[in-house]
């Protein structure tokens, strides 16, 4: 987002482009917030960083679609990432402005308890409880290799 600057001899021009700027940012804070994949995924990030593959165990979302998303919260200035390896991780970026800290800790508070949030909050600690994702993603890997008969070594592929 740019600021458009404007030569102008009265100083309250500048404060009108700056509140014009902050309503911008509020604006896509909220556009951010309004989708359920997203609010989710901002809720679990409550918790702490997280990678890729733990958000899609928890929300039963493919690569793809949360990682639209994610690069959606970025682009909109509520996460920030890091890559380690061949995972990226996430966490909610410590907001600078008093408006987008408040409404993180509001819906933070307020939203906690309702029952999709505590069912994801649930969902990954059982996840952590058993080593993270990596640890799950083994364990998709070899149900689904067993499971699947056009994935074992000898069957003939139909």
């Amino acid at each position: 987002m740019t600021i458009k600057t404007v030569r102008c001899i009265y100083p309250y021009k500048r404060i009108q482009e700056y509140k014009e700027h902050n309503m911008e940012q509020l604006a896509q804070f909220f556009k951010a917030l309004s989708d359920e994949t997203r609010l989710r995924i901002v809720m679990l990030l409550t918790q702490g960083e997280l990678c890729v593959c733990d958000l899609m165990f928890v929300l039963d979302e493919p690569q793809s679609k949360v990682s639209r998303h994610l690069a959606f919260l970025k682009h909109s200035g509520l996460t920030n990432s890091k890559r380690a390896g061949v995972w990226m991780h996430y966490w909610l970026k410590e907001s600078v402005d008093d408006v987008h800290r408040t409404q993180l800790n509001f819906l933070k508070g307020q939203l906690s308890h309702l029952p999709q949030f505590r069912m994801d909050r649930e969902k990954l600690l059982e996840l952590k409880r058993q080593g993270g994702c990596k640890a799950m993603m083994k364990f998709k890997a070899t149900r689904w290799s067993k499971g699947h008969p056009a994935r074992t070594k000898n069957a003939p592929l139909s």
